[in-house]
């Protein structure tokens, strides 16, 4: 799809300059193409439900200009009752339109009024992280045995359970990423860290490389090799888990890689761990991201509670 040029460029402007990741441009390329789409619609009265089929390449900054922020009022009404979109994902909208009409604007000096700097962000309603308890953890790996390649299924979900690592980030692990005992993790937005390798985790990596496929692409070697010799798409991982779920004596409705390092948060700040360092593990910039793990104290306070030999008085 031919997109008009000062797209094109704030696109680019996000990976060279902000530093943004080629997953977090292509949604914010999404929302701006779906915007578009949408502001042309408005314009030429046109069917609303062919909106995909709409050709955005010849909307000119003049039409940008005369966007008001009632016209993205209306877009992010027509993203909830018609697209049925759930407040975080209007909120990665509004995020999407204030970045690129701040762009406009502040670097370009494409317009002179920016709509976005007063539309408000939809509230999302905290939610509790979706986990594994320990047994239930434990059961999991236990099924990994029925997998063809289950010395390398062990290691990827020792690595999940033991460091809280994000699927993209265990997907794009290299051999040298391995000094010793130190793992070094590239997160989000090219953040590197490093996080401390257990004895479960070195047990299951010695065993892995072993039977380690021989990586048949070019450029640096993936840690993980697939079947066909290649790197792992989150997807792929995505299905791996799927199937040992489903393998698993109790197995847990919707597991994804992403509650495996749920679970794994969960079951570090069990034990003891404080909140930096848990954020510094799993590589949250702020530590009110790490916070949602502190449910655990309210649940353990409530047992107390419950427990308390003055609750039979009744």
């Amino acid at each position: 799809m031919k997109l008009p040029k000062y797209l094109r460029d704030f696109l680019i402007y996000l990976t060279t300059i902000t530093g943004k990741s080629p997953r977090t441009r292509k949604e914010y390329e999404y929302d701006l193409i779906l915007f578009f789409r949408f502001i042309k619609a408005m314009e030429q009265d046109l069917d609303i439900k062919t909106i995909h089929t709409i050709d955005i390449s010849e909307i000119t900054i003049d039409s940008i200009k005369d966007v008001t922020l009632e016209d993205l009022y209306l877009f992010m009404e027509y993203c909830e009752m018609q697209r049925g979109n759930s407040a975080a994902s209007r909120a990665r909208k509004v995020a999407t339109l204030k970045a690129f009409f701040k762009y406009l604007k502040g670097k370009r000096r494409l317009i002179e009024d920016n709509p976005a700097e007063h539309l408000e962000t939809p509230k999302i309603g905290k939610r509790q992280p979706v986990y594994l308890n320990f047994q239930e953890a434990q059961q999991f790996i236990e099924a990994v045995e029925f997998q063809h390649y289950s010395s390398r299924d062990y290691c990827m979900m020792i690595f999940f359970l033991n460091l809280g690592i994000r699927v993209s980030e265990l997907c794009s692990l290299n051999i040298d990423s391995i000094n010793d005992r130190m793992l070094t993790v590239i997160g989000k937005g090219d953040k590197e860290r490093k996080v401390y390798l257990n004895d479960a985790c070195l047990a299951a990596l010695e065993n892995y490389m072993q039977e380690r496929k021989v990586y048949k692409g070019e450029g640096s070697q993936p840690l993980f090799v697939s079947q066909k010799g290649t790197r792992f798409a989150r997807q792929t991982i995505a299905k791996i888990v799927k199937k040992i779920n489903r393998n698993s004596i109790t197995p847990k409705d919707k597991l994804t890689p992403h509650k495996l390092r749920h679970t794994s948060a969960t079951m570090m700040y069990k034990a003891g761990a404080d909140i930096r360092s848990l954020q510094a593990i799993l590589g949250h910039s702020s530590v009110a991201t790490t916070q949602i793990y502190t449910h655990i104290e309210d649940e353990q306070i409530q047992e107390v509670l419950k427990n308390n030999p003055f609750n039979s008085f009744k």
